[in-house]
């Protein structure tokens, strides 16, 4: 019995004992360890605070985080060389780097969006507060984060778009200049002056106070179409959205009270369709095919009667040159034979 129990007994205080030698090592490692992590928050608070004196908040809290774990990292490989002596740092980088490889495969999206996120904090393309447009999406920069940046439409909607998406799209930034140039197309009428007209519309801009003066507005003649000529009118104001909106309001009610008052015309769109009688003799001749206007004094005859009037004329020609039917040069038979030998 005594004999079956000694292994056992040997391995527990084999466990014992290496325990025991393992806890100073332990304790040394764990204080090690609490130095790294205070290393890791001061390395963090530093770079957010250097970053966050040059306006670059956002990027400060990006990078401080990559600081802080990228410290803890090397804090815990030396936590584990210092429990684990037999373990050499070498072996542990090797491990690392092929765990990194499989961690890269497996969370290849994160980092892509991470990397993207990085760039653009650093390029700094728009700021948190500017108004983008990318892909469908249009609204406020509310902030960028490590794996997307948040948009806020101006439905007061969010929108979470993936930084690599972003990154890798064409995005355009509504108020990257502090003017933005909208335009309005104005339809006169055929009868009206253009000049005057143009001259008109430039006149009831200058009583929109949200147009900025410089550049000037404009109201150029720009195409003629089918019920009116096309005059564009543009005019830069504030590049956000709303004062967009309110800007374009106020220049359509101008305009638009402006040429009333001038008379000048602002034409509905038409269509004028002509209709002409197929049945008629002109039909397909453009000299004499009417279009719709009255058929006056002399309107075409109808197509059937020139048929009709054809037809006579061929069988007229088929008689003989003195007028006579071919029947009439028949000899007499009948009643008008015995009329003939009564009068003898």
């Amino acid at each position: 019995m005594n004999q079956s129990i000694d292994p056992a007994v040997q391995v527990v205080e084999g466990y014992i004992e290496g325990f025991v030698a393992v806890v100073p090592r332990l304790g040394i490692a764990a204080l090690v360890f609490l130095v790294f992590m205070l290393a890791a928050a001061g390395a963090a608070h530093a770079v957010r605070s250097v970053l966050q004196r040059r306006d670059r908040s956002d990027l400060g809290r990006l990078l401080g985080s990559f600081v802080r774990w990228a410290v803890l990292l090397f804090g815990f490989l030396v936590f584990a060389t210092i429990v684990f002596p037999s373990i050499k740092p070498a072996d542990l980088l090797s491990t690392l780097g092929i765990g990194s490889v499989a961690i890269g495969f497996a969370f290849k999206d994160v980092l892509q969006n991470w990397l993207s996120g990085l760039l653009i904090l650093y390029r700094r393309p728009f700021r948190p507060g500017d108004q983008i447009v990318s892909g469908a999406f249009e609204g406020t920069v509310e902030r960028i984060e490590a794996r997307a940046t948040l948009i806020r439409t101006y439905d007061g909607e969010l929108v979470v778009i993936p930084n690599s998406d972003i990154y890798t799209r064409a995005v355009t930034v509504r108020t990257a200049f502090p003017r933005r140039r909208s335009e309005y197309d104005v339809g006169i009428g055929y009868g009206d002056d253009v000049e005057r007209a143009c001259a008109v519309i430039l006149a009831a801009l200058k009583d929109v106070p949200e147009i900025e003066p410089d550049p000037p507005a404009e109201a150029i003649p720009w195409a003629l179409d089918g019920s009116a000529v096309i005059v564009k009118v543009m005019w830069w104001s504030d590049p956000r959205r709303l004062a967009v909106v309110r800007t374009r309001g106020r220049v359509v009610a101008a305009i638009k009270r402006a040429l009333s008052e001038a008379a000048i015309d602002l034409p509905f769109p038409t269509c004028t369709i002509l209709l002409h009688d197929q049945t008629e003799e002109a039909d397909g001749d453009r000299t004499r095919q009417r279009e719709g206007w009255p058929a006056g004094s002399d309107p075409p005859r109808r197509r059937r009667s020139v048929i009709a009037d054809a037809k006579g004329a061929a069988g007229a020609a088929a008689r003989d040159p003195d007028g006579r039917s071919p029947e009439s040069d028949r000899p007499a038979t009948g009643p008008s034979r015995r009329r003939s030998d009564n009068g003898r």
